[in-house]
C-alpha cells in the first residue's frame, strides 16, 4: 500500500491545495518500507486527483483541503485523512509503526473537543445558545411574535395600521 504526506519544510503541508511535495511511503508483504518525495506540479484539481491515483496513493494525509478537491480524491479511490499538522518525520514514524493518531496531530482548531458544548440546549432560543440574537421583523413574525419592522418611519406606518 502506498501512503501520500502532503510536505511543506519538513511538516505538514498547511493547506493542500497549494502544496509543492509529497512524500511517498510504500510498504510491502514483508513489511519492507520504500520511502522517497515527489514533487507535485501546479495543475488543476482534477489533474493533481489524477496523477495520486496514477501514482497509486491509496491514503492521503494533509493539512487543510477544500471540499472539492477531497472530493476529487475520494473519486479516484483514495482515502483522505485531513487537518494534520505536525512534524513530517513524527507523523510518518507513528504511521510506520501504527500508531498514529489523527486527534494528536491535529490542526490547532480541528481538534472537534468543543464540537457538542451546547448539547442538550435548543438553539432556536438564542438565549440559551449562549448570545443573543438580533431577530428582524420576518423572524419574529415565524415565531408567533408580533413586533412591528425595525426599519424606516414608513414601515412603521404600515404595522401600525396593519393592527387596527
Amino acid at each position: 500500500m502506498k501512503a501520500a504526506f502532503s510536505i511543506w519544510n519538513g511538516r505538514i503541508a498547511p493547506v493542500f491545495d497549494v502544496s509543492r511535495h509529497v512524500r511517498i511511503l510504500e510498504t510491502g508483504a514483508g513489511g519492507t518500507v520504500r520511502e522517497y518525495d515527489l514533487p507535485l506540479p501546479d495543475e488543476p484539481s482534477g489533474a493533481r486527483a489524477a496523477r495520486l491515483a496514477q501514482w497509486g496513493i491509496g491514503v492521503l494525509v494533509c493539512g487543510a483541503i477544500s471540499n472539492p478537491m477531497q472530493r476529487l480524491i475520494t473519486a479516484h479511490g483514495i482515502s483522505v485523512i485531513p487537518f494534520v499538522a505536525g512534524d513530517a518525520g513524527e507523523i510518518v514514524r507513528t504511521w510506520l509503526e501504527g500508531t498514529f493518531s489523527q486527534r494528536a496531530f491535529s490542526m490547532p482548531g480541528c481538534s472537534n473537543k468543543r464540537r457538542y458544548r451546547f448539547k442538550g440546549t435548543r438553539l432556536s432560543d438564542p438565549r440559551q445558545a449562549g448570545g443573543h440574537k438580533r431577530q428582524g421583523p420576518r423572524t419574529a413574525i415565524r415565531n408567533g411574535d408580533r413586533a412591528p419592522p425595525q426599519k424606516g418611519r414608513k414601515h412603521r406606518r404600515s404595522w401600525v395600521q396593519t393592527q387596527r
